[in-house]
C-alpha cells in the first residue's frame, strides 16, 4: 500500500515527539536528584520499584504516539487501495462443442465446468449482474445478465455438448450483450474503466464462426471490457465417434496460447486448469476478484482515530499507573 500526503510540511510537527521525549526523559533525570526521606522501608521499597518501573513511562509513550498520528492526520494522507465496485456486469462465455464431452477431465469437461460455474457465482458479490452464453459453432445468449442467481443456476441446464468451436463469435456476442447491458444500467464515470468483464472458458482451438478469436478481442478491448480466460483440458484429451469398428478417437488438446492471447489483448488475466479442482478454483478465485479495482483513497481518518485511541490509553493509563502511597 502506497502512502502519500497532500501536506507534508505539516509532517515536520513530528519534530515535537522527539524533542518531547528527550524533555521527558531530562525532567525524570533531574527529579531523581533531589532526596526524599522516607521513614518507613516498605513504602521505600514500593516507591523505589514504581521509579524504575516501565509503567510510568506508558502514559507519556501513549501521548507521544497520539501526538505523531495526529501530525500525520492532519497531513492528509492518501493511499492506493484495492476496493470492491457498487456494480458490475460480468458474462460467462462458455464452449459447448464437441469437445467439451471429452472425460480427461473428470467426469467430463463440461459437467467440470458447470460446477466451476455454480462456485463462481456463489463467490461474485450479490449486486453484481451476472449473463451467461454459450458458444459452438454459433454463439447463444443463455441469460441476458441479471441478478437472480436461482435463474442463472436453472439456465445452467441448457449447457450441452454440440458441434464446433467459434471462439470469434461467442466473444463478439457478449461484447453486444455488455454493452446493452450498461447502456440500460451504468453510466461509467469519465477515466474509469467500464465496469464489465467477460469470462471465456474454452478447451480448443477455433475451427468454426464468420469472426477470429483475435479479432473477437480487439473489439472487447475497444469496447473497455477486459476478459480473462480459462484453458480447460489436458494435452491427451480425446472424443470418440461411432460406434463398433466405425469407432474413431479424436485428439481434442486445449489451446491455451489464443487464450492467453485473448486476455493480454484485453488486460484480462489467463488461467489453464486440467482437471475439476483447478477449474472450480479458477472461478472462485475471478469470483472474489471481479469488479475489484485500486483507487486513491483519504485516510487521515485512519490516523486520527488511532490518535484518538492513543490519547484515551494515556489518560488510562495515567490514572491506573501512577504512583501511588500506601
Amino acid at each position: 500500500m502506497r502512502v502519500s500526503f497532500a501536506q507534508p510540511y505539516v509532517l515536520l510537527a513530528l519534530l515535537v515527539v522527539p524533542a518531547a521525549a528527550a524533555l521527558a526523559w531530562w525532567v525524570n533525570r533531574r527529579g531523581s536528584r533531589y532526596p526524599m526521606a522516607f521513614t518507613n522501608l516498605d513504602v521505600l521499597a514500593e516507591v523505589a520499584e514504581e521509579h524504575r518501573s516501565w509503567r510510568r513511562f506508558a502514559p507519556i509513550a501513549l501521548l507521544l504516539i497520539a501526538l505523531a498520528l495526529a501530525a500525520a492526520a492532519a497531513a492528509q494522507p492518501r493511499a492506493t487501495l484495492t476496493v470492491t465496485g457498487e456494480e458490475a456486469t460480468v458474462v460467462l462465455l462458455v464452449d459447448v462443442s464437441g469437445s467439451m464431452r471429452a472425460n480427461d477431465v473428470e467426469p467430463t469437461r463440461l459437467d467440470a465446468a458447470v460446477a466451476a460455474i455454480k462456485t463462481f457465482l456463489s463467490e461474485v458479490p450479490s449486486r453484481y449482474q451476472v449473463g451467461l452464453v454459450d458458444f459452438s459453432s454459433s454463439a447463444e445468449v443463455l441469460m441476458p445478465p441479471t441478478t437472480d442467481r436461482a435463474a442463472l443456476n436453472e439456465s445452467l441446464a441448457y449447457l450441452l455438448p454440440e458441434a464446433g468451436t467459434a471462439i470469434g463469435d461467442g466473444l463478439d456476442t457478449a461484447v453486444k450483450l455488455l454493452k446493452a447491458s450498461l447502456a440500460e444500467t451504468a453510466t461509467p464515470e469519465a477515466g474509469k474503466k467500464i465496469p464489465a468483464a467477460i469470462v471465456l472458458l474454452s478447451d480448443g482451438a477455433q475451427n468454426r464462426g464468420s469472426i477470429l478469436p483475435l479479432a473477437g478481442a480487439r473489439e472487447a478491448k475497444r469496447a473497455g471490457i477486459q476478459v480473462y480466460t480459462v484453458a480447460l483440458g489436458t494435452q491427451h484429451g480425446v472424443v470418440t465417434f461411432g460406434f463398433g469398428q466405425y469407432l474413431n478417437s479424436i485428439p481434442v488438446p486445449p489451446d491455451p496460447a489464443t487464450m492467453s492471447q485473448i486476455a493480454r489483448i484485453t488486460g484480462g488475466k489467463t488461467f489453464t486448469a486440467v482437471n475439476a479442482e483447478e477449474v472450480s478454483s479458477v472461478y472462485r478465485s475471478l469470483g472474489s476478484q471481479i469488479g475489484r479495482h485500486k483507487e486513491r483513497r483519504a485516510i487521515g481518518s485512519w490516523f486520527a482515530a488511532g490518535a484518538a485511541i492513543a490519547l484515551l490509553g494515556a489518560g488510562a493509563a495515567g490514572i491506573a499507573l501512577g504512583p501511588r502511597l500506601p
